[in-house]
């Protein structure tokens, strides 16, 4: 018998002074069986990062042909495409061709950076791809926040992160790998 998803419910407050984006989220969460807290944090990160009323969490693991996260434009097209984790050469590929800007955040330390190493010279051609880093010890940290019922508190200030719950705090600092034109 499969199992079923965990729903996980999120009060995200972000308050990010690079984009002058301040505005409060209710989301549900869907962490799938497969998925790791670590993970699951990531993705919520992301969401955080890229904040807009029309950003929204997709099927993810659950289906291939779907990022982590995606905003749309009021047409249909794919402005933004959000993948974490280490996407193969092909993934990005199809990705890029799919939506106006694409942004992988990779993490797990080593094998992050050996993935990176392993695809790098083959993403110069994407214009429209961004690849942000986050190091392991960051996102262990942000794996001991997760809560079944959780109100997140994210500022964001000269690309620095603070994450906050109740009394704990994880400073994050992602590392732009690729910027996308």
């Amino acid at each position: 018998m499969a199992q079923n998803a965990t729903i996980y419910k999120v009060e995200l407050s972000v308050s990010d002074m690079d984009r002058h984006y301040y505005e409060t989220h209710k989301l549900t969460v869907a962490k799938h069986p497969s998925e790791t807290d670590e993970r699951m944090m990531v993705r919520i990160l992301a969401f955080a990062l890229n904040a807009h009323e029309r950003l929204e969490m997709t099927r993810g693991l659950s289906t291939d042909d779907e990022p982590d996260l995606w905003q749309k434009s009021l047409s249909g097209e794919i402005d933004l495409w959000v993948a974490l984790g280490l996407p193969s050469e092909k993934v990005l590929r199809q990705s890029c061709s799919k939506a106006a800007k694409v942004i992988v955040y990779p993490y797990g330390g080593r094998v992050a950076e050996f993935w990176w190493d392993k695809v790098r010279n083959a993403t110069t051609r994407f214009d429209n791809l961004a690849v942000v880093g986050f190091s392991e010890a960051d996102t262990t940290a942000l794996a001991g926040l997760a809560r079944r019922a959780m109100k997140l508190q994210v500022n964001i200030q000269d690309g620095e992160v603070m994450v906050g719950v109740d009394d704990s705090v994880v400073y994050v600092t992602p590392e732009t790998w690729k910027g996308a034109a």
